[in-house]
């Protein structure tokens, strides 16, 4: 199956600014049953775009604009062929325990074991986990299967009821929350059994014939968890599915702070305005991207910390934070 995406990003500036610089996470990864074909980034006003792959293979994007400007414009347009899954084992042996306890033993996946800036365990999300009864037993890939879902069936999926920062206690609490939060938590209580595993952000493709509760002109985020003799394995916490051939991966890190779509700074006193629309279509055929994808007049949801004012100490850290990042990446 082919996926063609377009994915726009538009930013509004309350009054004009002087100088914009972004990092931009929107090309999809070539990995496993997956394949980027095609990928082009444009941006109004018109730059110089350089790239980099960091240390998890993420492909980013990145630019700076120093004139001045009250909009900035992110079109993002990608090609996937997607092969089928192969379909998993209802169970592993018991002694699978021992055999990822051995995996971990002989690699470094320290980054995807210890707590991190959106996954830190607390006390209620330790009584929360005895709720649900998730401990070590029967093995892994039933354990997960059966959280997946427990995950699923005890949070409502609400759009705006929780912002990119918005801690796990919070969420936890209104039992409220969309596919960042679910995955934060999935992620948090799986670390806490000595279990890797990773935050994944994507698109999932919606058909007439699914019934995903995520939105459908939006980004995704999953779980992916890392089994002996099956490697990483997908988990959507958000629809009560293991993650498949609609399930598109962009990026992966600790948590979602490693992965935004964009993360960007601005030059300027002034508040800014965020507006973002997902397309996402499939064929058997090598498709044509979508020549328009306009922004309704109505979107005017704001989202926090989107961009923020920067100094110009800021701007030349950054500037040589990318540097290095080319050069390494070149090397």
């Amino acid at each position: 199956m082919y996926y063609a995406v377009r994915h726009l990003t538009k930013f509004r500036y309350a009054s004009p600014v002087s100088e914009s610089i972004m990092e931009v996470r929107m090309h999809p990864r070539t990995e496993g049953n997956q394949r980027c074909l095609m990928f082009h980034l444009s941006v109004s006003p018109r730059c110089r775009v350089f790239s980099y792959r960091d240390h998890l293979n993420n492909n980013v994007h990145h630019f700076d604009i120093p004139g001045q400007h009250s909009q900035l414009v992110i079109v993002a347009e990608s090609v996937v062929e997607m092969q089928p899954t192969v379909p998993l084992p209802a169970s592993l042996a018991p002694s699978a325990w021992d055999d990822l306890a051995m995996l971990v033993h002989d690699n470094d996946y320290s980054e995807l074991l210890l707590p991190s800036e959106m996954c830190q365990p607390t006390e209620e999300l330790r009584d929360f986990a005895k709720e649900l009864d998730f401990r070590r037993k029967d093995d892994p890939l039933s354990l997960l299967v059966d959280l997946n879902e427990k995950l699923y069936n005890a949070f409502d999926y609400a759009p705006m009821t929780t912002h990119v920062d918005t801690p796990i206690n919070e969420v936890l609490r209104t039992r409220k929350g969309v596919c960042q939060d679910f995955a934060h938590i999935m992620i948090t209580m799986i670390r806490e059994l000595q279990i890797p595993c990773r935050y994944v952000s994507g698109f999932l493709y919606r058909s007439k014939n699914t019934h995903d509760r995520s939105a459908e002109d939006a980004t995704h985020a999953w779980v992916e968890v890392l089994l002996p003799q099956l490697g990483f394995v997908g988990f959507d916490p958000t629809n009560c599915l293991i993650a498949g051939d609609r399930h598109i991966r962009t990026a992966v890190g600790r948590d979602y702070a490693d992965v935004p779509p964009t993360r960007g700074l601005y030059r300027g006193k002034t508040a800014s305005e965020l507006a973002v629309g997902v397309r996402v279509t499939a064929s058997e055929q090598m498709p044509e991207i979508e020549q328009d994808l306009p922004i309704p007049e109505d979107w005017s949801m704001v989202v926090e910390k989107s961009a923020e004012p920067i100094s110009a100490h800021l701007l030349q850290q950054i500037q040589q934070q990318q540097q290095q990042q080319a050069d390494r990446g070149r090397s």
